[in-house]
């Protein structure tokens, strides 16, 4: 090629080339589809465990209302209120250390705009005072989902 045709080309291979790199950045800025996960029901419940313990367990629902399906739906129960402390007379929970399988529960699947169910259990225990009947019900209770995974279509 002579070096004039090379000159003449350059304009075209400048727009091929802008061309190519505007296309490369609305590709990657694209929004990718996402799950996004709502606890639209939740219910916490006193159960008397032995004759002087009691322990709160949980139930409820999660809604997908994302746009896309979503996978291994970890919910798990926090008691913000109690301490970490085992004592008599006082809710108990360990926020600091990993959950028991019975502290959990795993969703396996639901779809964009489904609703499952989840319950689990020993979101917080109480050891009862010599002579105290039952306990009342903690504050700051609530349920969080803990992780989930995008399904790739």
């Amino acid at each position: 090629m002579k070096e004039a045709d090379i000159e003449d080309l350059f304009p075209f291979f400048l727009l091929i080339c802008c061309l190519s790199i505007f296309v490369l950045c609305l590709v990657s800025c694209e929004k990718k589809r996402q799950g996004k996960l709502i606890i639209t029901e939740q219910e916490f419940v006193l159960r008397q465990d032995t004759a002087n313990t009691f322990t709160i367990d949980a139930k409820g629902k999660i809604k997908n209302v994302g746009d896309v399906d979503v996978k291994r739906v970890l919910v798990t129960g926090y008691c913000r209120s109690c301490t970490g402390l085992w004592g008599v007379g006082q809710w108990q929970a360990s926020p600091d250390i990993d959950r028991m399988p019975q502290q959990t529960d795993t969703i396996s699947f639901i779809p964009a705009g489904g609703e499952e169910s989840f319950s689990f259990t020993e979101v917080a225990d109480y050891l009862l005072v010599a002579g105290q009947k039952k306990p009342e019900m903690p504050e700051k209770l609530e349920v969080v989902i803990e992780s989930f995974e995008t399904v790739e279509e």
